[in-house]
């Protein structure tokens, strides 16, 4: 018997075994049953979008929470964005831009209010401005739109990451 028929052995009895572990030590999927997250899906009443930022990170936080049927839970939030140019050309062009983003969110029980999370996310993204007037244009509106993104999947982490402890009916 090979030293690799070993190795696929073990790597076969590791991949029946990891659920059976996972179980054992208490893991369970978050959106399953009993699982903490699932009080989130569909119950989540999210802070109506004011722009194009806001609606692209309404959008992307509905799409992981689910739009709202049976409003438990009010998000509300802020963001702030800082373009700043990096690659600078010698004739003074700027060619790369960064975009810092930060989303600050408060999660409150929709009848009384009580704040359940609350805290901020920070990311940012890159864009090329190398390209004609139009495709830098597009370059800096795709990279908005990821920045949206980003910072509302690190809102529902934490979301997610919290809300074991919340006691909602």
């Amino acid at each position: 018997m090979s030293s690799s028929d070993l190795s696929f052995g073990r790597r076969a009895v590791l991949a029946l075994l990891a659920p059976a572990l996972l179980v054992a030590c208490g893991f369970a999927p978050v959106y399953g049953t009993g699982g903490p997250a699932r009080e989130l899906l569909n119950r989540v009443r999210i802070e109506d979008p004011t722009d194009k930022n806001a609606f692209d990170l309404v959008e992307r936080l509905e799409e992981r929470l689910g739009r709202p049927q049976n409003v438990a839970f009010r998000l509300s939030y802020g963001i702030t964005t800082r373009s700043k140019g990096l690659g600078i050309t010698p004739d003074n062009d700027t060619t790369r831009y960064n975009i810092d983003g930060m989303a600050t969110y408060l999660l409150a029980d929709a009848e009384t209010g009580t704040p359940l999370a609350q805290g901020d996310v920070t990311t940012f993204v890159s864009y090329s401005a190398s390209g004609s007037t139009v495709a830098t244009d597009a370059a800096e509106e795709d990279a908005y739109e990821r920045l949206m993104r980003l910072l509302a999947d690190q809102i529902v982490n934490e979301l997610i990451a919290s809300s074991a402890g919340w006691n909602v009916p």
